[in-house]
């Protein structure tokens, strides 16, 4: 009987492992038909995304380019070469890394980048540049190149910059930065690119200083030039004929540009009327040169930026006549030499001002009353490096500026205090930035969130370094940054400069899922092929 029951027990076991293995085969092979389904799934997917790739025409193709940023594009054209072709002959921005060594791959490059209108060549400091030649080769294979960016090309000379503008006579915005080329290179683009608009020059080596250097311009560019920037010039003022000749100008910029301005601005305003923004930073200009752009009675924009010969004076005679005033930055400097006389002039004639910044000048209650009482568009004001603005000044401010939308205080004597007045003050602020005012705490900071969550509050102590101070001007090196509130002045550039992380195939599947889109470029495609 002990047999029996033990032969039993033994049985049931053995039938109790089949039975799981059983299970665990069909288990395993259920497992291997749902991933061979959804491999042939995906495998079907594939294939109908690439049949929808395969009809779509190459301008469709090539607007999904367009929207990637440059490493997917890379990776989009190694796929095959109808890609690779598409995508070349779409992209109509390149920048080069212009050392010598550029030189004998310039005819492939531009064999497959064919549609280039933008075109960026820069070279290290350290580095041998490209030459004339490389640059003349670039402009044939180029006829059509509207912005060029030079940087550090030493190795080019006045006859490259010949060459580069007989073949290139659609350029329409030319930028130059440490190079060596001179007066006669800028004087043949300005006499063979009748369409230049926008011309910014830094550090041109090449222009001599002293009473021999050649004069620049106007020539043909001069008509339709609308945009000049000249910065870090040992003698800018060889530009004076150009500048004097380009009556379609609306926008001068002058950066550390040595010599006498006061000499020139009166025959600039006499011959160009449309100047609508005028940037002196550094440079010789006293109220006699003030006093001459007053007659620009357009003049929206004025920044004046450490130029301690300009006085109350010079800055009464510009608001008095110009008007339309908008945007007004001033760096006194410490130098004293701008204050209440002088904004008090702005706040009776400029009613139209929505931006205005004080770096290292003394205003007090008076002046900025009434700025705030007569100036009702303000939108948005920087006080900077003043002794003079504390507790009661911010309390004036909040109670008067009733369109402010943004405020910065920097290095000013202001408490908590001045913190409280702005959470009942200013109806329609949306940004308040504090930095390094000591008697502002991160209590107060903390009791203005709460009493008004809505604003946004930056508070900088200045214990850390700031790394915001940038080439621009006196403003972004005072950390005041006001971006364009209009959207129209920002010019949306065509190939994102970052990636997003996001894959090449997500984002076409992304693209491609908006099939109304392709449909639409499809029947638009067939019915230009079939009229």
């Amino acid at each position: 009987m002990g047999q029996s029951v033990s032969t039993a027990k033994l049985t049931s076991r053995r039938d109790c492992n089949r039975s799981q293995r059983s299970k665990s085969k069909s288990t395993v092979l259920i497992g291997r038909m749902q991933a061979e389904e959804a491999e042939e799934v995906e495998r079907n997917s594939i294939d109908g995304l690439s049949d929808i790739i395969s009809v779509l025409p190459d301008e469709c193709l090539a607007c999904i380019f367009q929207s990637l940023t440059p490493g997917d594009r890379k990776r989009c054209s190694l796929v095959c070469r109808r890609w690779l072709r598409i995508e070349g002959q779409s992209r109509h921005r390149l920048s080069l890394n212009a050392q010598s060594d550029l030189h004998p791959h310039i005819p492939s490059i531009f064999s497959r980048f064919d549609a280039v209108t933008k075109l960026a060549l820069k070279c290290d400091r350290r580095s041998v540049s490209i030459g004339d030649e490389a640059l003349a080769q670039i402009s044939e294979h180029c006829r059509n190149l509207t912005r060029l960016k030079l940087r550090a090309c030493r190795d080019l000379t006045d006859a490259g910059m010949l060459a580069f503008a007989k073949n290139c006579k659609c350029l329409k915005k030319l930028s130059c930065g440490s190079c060596t080329f001179g007066a006669k290179g800028m004087n043949a683009v300005l006499d063979y690119c009748p369409a230049l608009e926008e011309l910014s020059v830094k550090r041109l080596r090449g222009i001599t200083d002293g009473a021999a250097a050649e004069p620049i311009g106007p020539g043909v560019a001069a008509a339709s030039l609308k945009s000049i920037c000249l910065k870090e010039l040992y003698n800018g003022q060889c530009f004076g004929p150009l500048i004097v000749g380009a009556k379609n100008l609306r926008s001068l910029k002058l950066f550390r540009c040595s010599g006498d301005w006061d000499k020139l601005f009166p025959l600039i305003v006499d011959r160009v009327t449309g100047i609508v923004e005028i940037h002196m930073e550094r440079i010789q200009v006293s109220d006699i040169g003030l006093t001459a752009i007053s007659n620009c009675l357009n003049l929206e924009i004025l920044h004046l930026v450490k130029t301690p010969e300009c006085t109350n004076v010079g800055l009464g005679s510009v608001a008095e006549k110009c008007r339309l005033l908008r945007k007004l930055h001033i760096d006194g400097w410490k130098a004293n030499r701008i204050g209440d006389q002088g904004l008090i002039a702005v706040a009776k004639s400029c009613l139209n001002l929505q931006e205005l910044v004080l770096i290292g000048v003394n205003p007090t209650k008076i002046s900025l009353e009434m700025l705030a009482s007569n100036c009702q568009n303000l939108e948005r004001l920087a006080l900077c490096g003043s002794d003079t603005v504390g507790d009661a000044e911010i309390s004036c401010i909040a109670l008067k500026c009733i369109a402010l939308k943004k405020l910065c205080i920097k290095s000013c004597p202001v408490s908590d205090h001045g913190m409280e007045a702005l959470a009942s003050g200013c109806p329609n602020l949306v940004k308040v930035k504090v930095k390094k005012c000591r008697g502002v705490t991160s209590e107060g900071v903390e009791w203005l969130r709460t009493n008004r969550g809505s604003l946004v509050i930056n508070l900088d102590t200045g214990e850390q370094l700031d790394a915001s101070a940038s080439d621009g001007g006196g403003a972004q090196d005072n950390g005041v940054e006001f971006p364009p509130m209009v959207a129209s002045q920002i010019g949306a550039p065509s190939i994102a400069s970052s990636s997003t992380g996001r894959s090449t195939s997500h984002k076409l599947l992304g693209l491609l899922s908006g099939m109304s889109f392709v449909a639409c470029t499809l029947r638009r495609f067939g019915n230009s092929n079939g009229s």
